[in-house]
Order: C-alpha cells, then structure tokens, then sequence
C-alpha cells in the first residue's frame, strides 16, 4: 500500500512537510503545493525555497507544475531533474476560477485539442518520470472516460484520480465509482484521492475496491497528522505528541518567516483542519480564529490540549 500527502497550498509547506514526517511519518511521498513554470525560464525565489533538496532532506518530494504550455513544463522538469528529483507531477485538478479561466488545472480537461497538445509535447521530451493529477472533467463526470482514454496514450507513471468535477471544488459530494472504473480501465497505475478524510472512509473504500494500491490524502492527513501511522496500523495521535509537534511548528514558522504574525497566520490555516481532532472545542475555536497576538494564540492552544478531549477514532472533518 501506498500513501501520498496532496499538496495543499498555504500548508503543506517545507517546514510542514519537515516536522509531520519527524513526528508522525508514514507518507511515502510528499507533493509540493504547484508551481507556475513561465517562458523566462527561471524558477522564482520563493519556489525554489521549497524546492531546494536540503528543505527537503530525508523526504521524498514530488514537485507539481500548473502549466498548459509543454515548453514549460519542460525547461521546469530539466531544471527540477538536475536537482535529483526523479518524478515531477502535472497539476490537471485544480480548480480555483483563476487558474482555471486560463485554460489551466481543472480548465484544461475541458479542451481536449489543447491537453493533447500539451501532453503530446511533454510525453516527448520529458527528462524524468511525469505523474499526473487530474479530477473526473470540468464540469460532468461523464466527461471521465475520454479523458482517460486520453491519458492511456501516454507513459503516465502514476494518474492520480480526484473523484470530483472541476466545477464541484471541494464543496460536492466525490464520486468513489469513478475511482473504479478508473482502476479497471487505466492503462497507467492508479492513484485513488477525494474525500478519504478518516480511516473509518478510508478502509470503507479499500473493502470496496480491493485492488486500489495507490492512495493520496491531504486535508485529513492535516486535520489528524497521524492518520498514515494509524492506516499503517501505528497508533493515533498522543496529546503530548501533538501538542509538541504543534509547538514546533509554531516556532519553525517564526524563524523561517521572521515575523510572528506571519507564523501565526499560517498555523491558523493549520488549525482550521486540526481542530477537527478535538471534541468540545465550542468557544475556543472561535477565539482561536480571531486571535490576533500570539499570546493570546499560545493561551488558546493551551486551553485546547487542557481541557478538549481528542477524538478516539481520529478528526471528524466539518470543512
């Protein structure tokens, strides 16, 4: 069985990546939140700190790229294979109405001349091995199965199979069929994501089509960052456990941000999922929403891990 950790931007950053693989592991990959290679031919500052090998030190890292230019995707591939990475994802899932309006992520399933001239153009040249992610179409799931006749053409080392529509964001319900028929159909190993938040669906999936072997997670793996360890047959969460691994985030977010504002907006982000992991959290999670100091975020989360219990089987996602 593999497990992966889906990229989520704003959280699963290097210094999140850092610590959930010393405190609770269990990912076999991480993917990195994408990147938008463009025609200058450089990767930016503040990608290429994510992307550096000693921010990722010990970890295997996927870098993803949002692009519907094959050049680009190329000259980024070269350059991210110089820096060791054996394998560099093609982001066709996101489907935020900015990256979509120009004919990327999600937007691109919608074009079937355009995706085919880009996976064409990647296909040939591609210096290192290409996975892609992809949701089930733009706007229908009936859309799924020229998409993945589509997909069969190509040396694709891994699809991962998102079972929403780019039009559902994360708001409709997925659609686990789809996961199925992928899994029949599929010339191409198949990676199973949407919706696989807790063990409990997890294992209700895993009962349901058996021959999956491939699994990404993300907002559950964030909400309980010991959800691999637990669907590894490792134990839960600890309160001491989490509470150090909350602290140390914290304190990696002041350093690496310089500014402590900035680091407490970013575990803000972080505790939007992992408040899910505590019971009768009530007032609490309000004023730890509109903390503004970091005193008061400190007294909060003290609070928190004095006098919310934790869940027994694992976060209970809200979002």
């Amino acid at each position: 069985m593999k497990l992966y950790f889906a990229p989520l931007e704003g959280v699963t950053d290097p210094v999140f990546r850092r610590l959930h693989h010393r405190f609770f592991g269990g990912a076999d990959k991480y993917y990195t939140p994408f990147f938008s290679p463009t025609s200058d031919g450089r990767i930016p500052p503040r990608d290429m700190r994510g992307l550096d090998p000693a921010a990722n030190v010990g970890i295997t890292v996927v870098p993803q790229l949002l692009t519907r230019r094959s050049e680009d995707f190329l000259w980024a591939a070269k350059a991210l294979a110089g820096l060791d990475y054996g394998e560099v994802n093609l982001n066709l899932g996101c489907p935020s109405g900015t990256v979509t309006a120009k004919g990327k992520g999600s937007g691109a399933l919608g074009d079937r001349e355009g995706l085919e001239r880009l996976l064409d153009g990647i296909f040939a040249q591609a210096p290192c091995a290409v996975s892609v992610k992809t949701r089930l179409g733009r706007n229908a799931p009936e859309e799924f199965p020229a998409l993945l006749e589509l997909f069969n053409r190509y040396p694709i080392c891994e699809l991962t199979v998102h079972c929403r529509v780019g039009a559902d964001f994360y708001r409709r319900p997925a659609r686990p069929a789809w996961l199925g028929y992928a899994l029949r159909e599929s010339r191409n190993p198949v990676c199973c994501n949407g919706d696989l938040t807790t063990a409990a669906r997890f294992w209700a999936f895993r009962e349901a089509y058996p021959e999956a072997e491939a699994f990404m997670l993300g907002r559950g793996a964030v909400a309980d960052p010991a959800l691999f360890r637990r669907l590894r047959g490792g134990e839960g969460a600890g309160r001491e456990e989490l509470k150090s691994y909350t602290e140390a985030l914290f304190e990696e977010y002041c350093a690496a941000f310089g500014n402590a504002r900035a680091a407490l907006g970013r575990m803000k982000e972080i505790w939007f999922y992992q408040i899910c992991l505590f019971e009768d959290t009530g007032r609490l999670e309000k004023d730890l929403r509109k903390a503004a100091e970091t005193t008061e975020y400190r007294t909060l989360v003290e609070r928190i891990f004095a006098q919310c219990p934790l869940r027994a089987e694992g976060a209970e996602p809200v979002w």
